[in-house]
């Protein structure tokens, strides 16, 4: 593995943005890292995973998604009720690539799991899975990395002004990840014309997501202040 390391600090260097498969983060010699010429990010979808993706790139880039989906698999009720070794059995089936997955978690009877590349997008067209009937949802970059309530002020409920409000990017910005299918409201493409209620849950690649919370009031110049739930 340091072999391998030193070999892609240099490519960067070169100006190539490499990335690793996923690995055992005990497994990356972190002063290999230590490089004027090169920054780098150590992603695994979780805050704590075990298994991460490491990726390096030239320092005059000022910064590059992980290239990770988490995505929140949720199985149609059934008896006996999966486990994550259950769950971790019928993936196996699918002969999907191990190095582009993860960790796979349990959640409030659903599982995230987090994959890249190929293995990733299969994961997200399942309908199905052991003879269940599957839901999948996108859930971003990562899951649980930080989070925090936020009152902003926002003229609409736009998806788009919502989302750059909170999200603290230009409304431009966000519009672009819109157009290129990046947003998602409750697990759907989103729309830039589509409104945000309470209880909605919006999600962006390389941002995070937000809960939308409830409207706290409606200012006298016709705005309203609303509580987000800010995961980055």
């Amino acid at each position: 593995m340091k072999q391998k390391l030193g070999t892609l600090v240099a490519q960067a260097r070169g100006g190539r943005v490499v990335r690793t498969p996923f690995m055992d983060g005990d497994e990356i010699d972190r002063r290999l890292l230590q490089d004027d010429e090169v920054r780098h990010k150590i992603a695994g979808g979780f805050p704590d995973a075990r298994r991460v993706i490491l990726t390096i790139y030239p320092a005059h880039i000022p910064d590059v998604d992980s290239g990770i989906s988490v995505l929140r698999l949720m199985p149609e009720e059934a008896a006996p009720v999966w486990d994550v070794q259950d769950l971790t059995v019928q993936l196996r089936k699918l002969e999907l690539n191990e190095d582009q997955i993860g960790d796979v978690r349990e959640d409030r009877g659903a599982f995230l799991i987090a994959a890249t590349g190929k293995a990733a997008q299969a994961l997200a067209a399942l309908t199905e899975l052991g003879g269940r009937g599957l839901d999948v949802e996108d859930v971003g970059e990562s899951a649980g990395k930080s989070s925090r309530v936020r009152e902003v002020v926002v003229p609409s409920m736009r998806v788009d002004v919502v989302g750059a409000k909170g999200f603290g990017v230009s409304r431009a910005y966000f519009q672009q990840g819109i157009e290129g299918g990046k947003v998602r409201l409750n697990g759907q493409p989103a729309r830039s014309s589509s409104d945000i209620r309470e209880g909605d849950s919006l999600s962006a690649e390389g941002l995070g997501r937000i809960d939308f919370k409830r409207v706290v009031n409606e200012t006298r110049r016709g705005n309203y202040k609303v509580e987000l739930d800010v995961h980055r």
